[in-house]
């Protein structure tokens, strides 16, 4: 199978031309740092600021919660999304609540489980300075643009995942760390996030992604920031998302469906041939509430998590 973009050329096995669409150009490097910048005291976990290098010339801000009084080492979490105070619930320095988030607040919640766990900045606000609030879609308009620019043969959710698959660095890199035992979870942009970081890498044990859309029809993957006109070129090649569960080798996959996702995702999912018939690894909860799970199906995708990840 060959799939042309721009200049490049891909060829190989479907699964290999994911892989080759993902990778990252062979001229977007930098030297890899992580500075801890502060630590705040909080009644079940301690949360860690920290500055990552996340491509040439840029840092991504980064929030690591640890649970106290552990027994180390711990099984951790991977939890992207937009910024890592929504991921919080709330901002450590001023203590202001994200009511937009705090229900998903994934940072908090499994830090209260016993996980480490781990967010940070979306590169809409890394890749290009810009005096636009962090939720204005300008701003990823801009950054998906400017990348598509730089880097024509790569992809905003090629970036996506990149900088998510530095969050499993610094897990791997922390001796807290149970390295045979990381997950990632996310909601919307953090479950596409989640899902495709999770089938590409080998560190991830299990993936939980909340309505993220994983047909094509079924979000706006369309847009700069993740795919942009290459979806056209994606489905002309035959190219599915559900393809990358292959990928993933059968590894645990919970889908929690509420508005994007429903159960022609999960008709979709079952096409990989990764998992049996009524595998346990491979489920959905279809709430079709909305958007956003209620509290008691997000608590099961914890569960799930819990499942594979805690002994």
């Amino acid at each position: 199978m060959e799939l042309k973009l721009s200049q490049k050329t891909l060829s190989g096995t479907i699964s290999e031309i994911w892989q080759q669409l993902l990778q990252v150009p062979a001229n977007y490097t930098f030297k890899p740092r992580v500075e801890l910048i502060k630590t705040y005291e909080f009644t079940d976990y301690t949360a860690e600021l920290y500055l990552q290098a996340n491509g040439p010339g840029t840092v991504q801000r980064v929030i690591k919660t640890v649970p106290r009084d552990f027994s180390a080492p711990l099984p951790a979490v991977a939890a992207p999304f937009y910024y890592p105070e929504a991921m919080l619930g709330f901002d450590p320095e001023t203590m202001a609540v994200e009511e937009r988030f705090a229900e998903i607040a994934m940072l908090t919640h499994l830090a209260q489980r016993g996980f480490i766990v781990i967010s940070a900045e979306a590169y809409h606000l890394t890749y290009l300075k810009s005096d636009l609030p962090r939720l204005e879609w300008a701003r990823w308009q801009q950054a998906g643009d400017a990348l598509t620019l730089d880097y024509p043969d790569w992809c905003g959710i090629g970036k996506l995942a990149a900088d998510t698959r530095l969050l499993l660095d610094m897990l791997e890199s922390d001796p807290r760390v149970d390295k045979e035992r990381i997950g990632i979870a996310g909601h919307s942009l953090g479950g596409k996030m989640a899902y495709y970081t999770g089938c590409i890498d080998p560190r991830v044990k299990v993936i939980m992604a909340s309505d993220f859309g994983i047909n094509y029809d079924q979000s706006n993957w369309h847009d700069s920031w993740y795919w942009g006109d290459k979806v056209k070129l994606l489905q002309a090649a035959g190219l599915e998302q559900w393809q990358l569960l292959d990928i993933a080798n059968g590894k645990p996959f919970m889908l929690l469906a509420g508005q994007f996702d429903n159960m022609a995702s999960f008709d979709s999912m079952q096409r990989s041939g990764a998992y049996p018939a009524g595998s346990e690894k491979l489920r959905i909860i279809n709430h079709a509430t909305g958007h956003r799970p209620p509290q008691d199906v997000l608590q099961q995708g914890y569960d799930f998590l819990q499942k594979y990840l805690q002994k």
